[in-house]
């Protein structure tokens, strides 16, 4: 056991260790302040000031954020070295037992960060507009098909659990256009038709978002160069729409990334102990319609003491704060011709949605993580109370929730294909929302039978309103 000044010391050390209950966002203001005004320069120097950031505990934000930092630069290429490292990252992460067993006695926050399913995803989706403008389009498709198989292999894993994020219509659209491009009008149909499919069966209702009229387009179109007759009549009888081919000499598929996603902060969650027998222990929330009945018959007897000791009490868990967007809708107009951006993915309201799936998935976990705590605070209280009292105030300090989260990635991604001719094309970009406008002047050359990519971040967002 440790002496009297081990234990000391040893509760010291943690307090000072956890102390600080400034969230992730508000440590990172400065990065993402010279982000959001477009000075990329001084934001990666934030990035590396870091001691060695590439081995911290938070390396897949390094990553991620400098990744996305060079491919608003325009390196492609450096982007992508810095996202494959993310990937690879996820991919390659294995469990240190010993930090989950310190996380018990803490907070998650000390462990190195995994993703949300969401910021995994989109690591793949940059990865794929970096290699559209490196114009590799087998590269792109790779990437874009790599974010179903993420989410197929998700399902499996939470089978029988919570997880309403369990497909990526965009990424079905994404893949579809990519087929597209390279002339596959069969396998980009195939692609279009997952993806209406998604957004009926899961966009709709989860996240509000229905099926975009450039969809519709696209699916009927291909449809007819892939001479499946059938079918074009079949959604054109479900969308009310009659295609009519036309010839273009070129286009350009535009995506329009706008603002900036939410941010985590924490909140408590209170829970109360209604019942204890049989070897088990449930707890409850009846606000949140919440029960969770937990086997405790093979801890020891330390452990079960901390279950007697938890009648009322908090757990600590992450919460998203959004930051709402200014600009609200957008367009694209050539040659006098006014071509609307039309939503395809809402990270924000996505992202919402799989916190709470996981916070569901996990809070068995956390209330054990914190019943661990208790247990620890009651062995030391018998020894000494002084002890005891201050491990229980240090239990009290490290209650606190992870809010580190991937903070560049958009609010939302609307997309147009527009037409476009040979040689030089005079595109005005320009979106408005609660008072505010933007505009860009664009110029793309073009050749005949050319699909250009085009992906524009639009840096306007409200700040989230963190306590």
């Amino acid at each position: 056991m440790l002496s009297y000044s081990s234990k000391i010391l040893f509760a010291f050390g943690f307090i000072l260790f956890f102390g600080s209950c400034a969230s992730y966002y508000q440590k990172m203001n400065n990065f993402q302040s010279y982000a959001q005004m477009g000075d990329f320069d001084k934001a990666e120097k934030i990035l590396s000031s870091e001691k060695n950031p590439e081995q911290g505990k938070n390396r897949f934000l390094y990553f991620s954020s400098m990744g996305w930092t060079k491919h608003m630069t325009g390196d492609s290429k450096n982007s992508n070295l810095f996202l494959n490292k993310a990937d690879d990252y996820i991919e390659s992460f294995n469990r240190n037992y010993a930090l989950d067993a310190l996380s018990m006695l803490s907070n998650p926050g000390i462990k190195p960060y995994f993703p949300e399913n969401i910021e995994n995803t989109l690591i793949n989706y940059y990865k794929a507009i970096n290699y559209l403008q490196l114009n590799d389009l087998e590269g792109a498709l790779v990437e874009a098909r790599k974010i179903t198989q993420k989410l197929y292999e998700l399902n499996d894993k939470y089978k029988g659990k919570n997880n309403r994020y369990s497909d990526d219509a965009f990424a079905h659209i994404l893949i579809g256009l990519i087929y597209d491009a390279s002339g596959d009008a069969n396998n980009a149909f195939i692609a279009y038709r997952n993806a209406h499919k998604t957004y009926k069966d899961i966009y709709v209702s989860q996240f509000n978002i229905s099926t975009p009229t450039q969809l519709k387009k696209d699916l009927l179109r291909t449809a007819y160069q892939s001479g499946l007759t059938s079918e074009l009549r079949r959604f054109e009888k479900e969308f009310h729409m009659t295609y009519k081919h036309k010839n273009t000499e070129a286009q350009m598929v535009f995506f329009w990334e706008n603002g900036f996603g939410p941010v985590k902060d924490q909140w408590t969650i209170n829970f109360t102990k209604v019942s204890s027998q049989g070897g088990f222990v449930t707890f409850t929330n009846e606000e949140m319609g919440l029960s969770f009945p937990i086997y405790i018959g093979n801890l020891s007897s330390q452990e079960k003491t901390g279950f007697s000791e938890l009648e009322v009490f908090r757990i600590a868990f992450p919460k998203y704060v959004e930051r709402p967007i200014i600009l609200t809708k957008a367009q694209l107009t050539i040659n006098k011709q006014a071509y609307s951006l039309e939503l395809a993915e809402d990270i924000n309201a996505i992202s919402f949605k799989v916190l709470n799936d996981r916070m569901l998935r996990e809070l068995v976990s956390s209330i054990t993580r914190f019943a661990a705590k208790k247990a620890t605070e009651e062995a030391i209280r018998h020894e000494n109370q002084d002890i005891g009292t201050a491990v229980g105030i240090l239990n009290a300090l490290t209650e606190q929730a992870d809010t580190r989260n991937w903070q560049t990635l958009p609010y939302q991604i609307s997309y147009s294909r527009i037409p476009l001719k040979n040689g030089d094309n005079n595109i005005i970009f320009s979106a408005t929302g609660n008072g505010q406008q933007e505009t860009q002047n664009i110029k793309i050359g073009a050749t005949k039978n050319q699909t250009i990519f085009y992906n524009y971040r639009s840096l306007m967002s409200r700040a989230a309103q963190i306590r």
